[in-house]
């Protein structure tokens, strides 16, 4: 068959063209040529880019009438339940799934399909495959399970869902350490962080393999609502942190969305020594957007004589 006619099955299948794609098939030497052809550098074959689309009547001809094995993987490894999984594509999930297609099959760097999952907000779709078995704790070559995953993406209804499902999935840790919590927190995933801190065990100042703590990740990233959070629920942000934090290039200075500062977040959680270090390392203290300093947050005996002894 010629470079031309390949592309035309590949676009056919692409745009779901089911009526014209038989026509291209109709021969028996076609049918077979298709079996086993893998297009480009990816490898994909009509199936997966039928999967990748949500086509389910075109996967449901190739796999009855072609014959396209369910379990073809592309040059990563890539099944077609990972394609679909992958694009929420719910119907032809369901479909490969009631029709054997392996729950957990792996692709390259070890990523399920319940993975690949997890990095679309689609409860519908992760529901599907952990009602056929799908193990959430299952981790890739990173270490990650797919809650870490989910927490990444910051959908609150799909972390919740694999909490409800599995409650202690979030008691996990990549290679380096870093469990779901580091990873809401880099990523700023507020309502995620929350959810966390209040469903889940986490310890205050869990440390990564580098000495990272989820506050560090938060603010070295800009994410103040996220690290206020984090002091008032853990406690953390004393001056070990803040040191640390400036040794890895943060930002003294910067500000949240309402114009905060770390010394208002210092202050919004009580805590003197975090506010005598910032205030120390240079920090002036300064109105937010509403008109408030970073003093007039400060309500304990402690931390209002850390401002008084600054004024002196």
């Amino acid at each position: 068959m010629k470079e031309k006619a390949w592309s035309v099955l590949v676009k056919l299948t692409q745009e779901g063209q089911l009526s014209a794609l038989k026509q291209q098939l109709a021969s028996s030497d076609a049918a077979l040529a298709v079996n086993g052809k893998h297009f480009g550098s990816s490898g994909d074959t009509l199936l997966h880019y039928a999967a990748r689309h949500g086509h389910l009547q075109v996967m449901e001809f190739l796999i009855n009438e072609i014959g396209m094995d369910i379990e073809v993987y592309n040059s990563d490894y890539k099944r077609p339940l990972h394609e679909a999984a992958s694009m929420s594509q719910i119907a032809c999930v369901v479909y490969l799934l009631n029709n054997g297609a392996k729950v957990d099959c792996l692709k390259k760097a070890d990523w399920t399909p319940l993975m690949m999952a997890c990095t679309r907000r689609s409860p519908e779709v992760i529901q599907e495959l952990l009602s056929h078995g799908a193990d959430p704790f299952l981790k890739n070559k990173d270490g990650w399970n797919c809650f870490h995953i989910a927490c990444r993406e910051g959908d609150p209804l799909v972390v919740q869902h694999l909490l409800q499902f599995a409650p202690c999935v979030w008691k996990t840790e990549s290679k380096i350490l870093r469990t779901p919590l580091h990873t809401a927190a880099m990523h700023g995933c507020e309502e995620v962080v929350n959810i966390l801190l209040q469903r889940c065990g986490y310890i205050s100042e869990s440390a990564d393999s580098c000495g990272v703590t989820p506050f560090m990740d938060a603010v070295r990233n800009g994410h103040i609502a996220v690290g206020k959070m984090l002091l008032e629920i853990h406690g953390e942000g004393h001056t070990g942190t803040i040191a640390t934090l400036l040794s890895l290039g943060a930002d003294l200075h910067v500000k949240d969305k309402k114009g905060r500062s770390a010394l208002h977040m210092a202050s919004i959680g009580q805590h003197a020594d975090a506010a005598r270090t910032l205030l120390q390392l240079g920090l002036g203290d300064s109105e937010d957007a509403s008109g408030t300093t970073a003093r007039q947050l400060a309500k304990k005996p402690d931390i209002l004589g850390v401002f008084e002894q600054e004024q002196d």
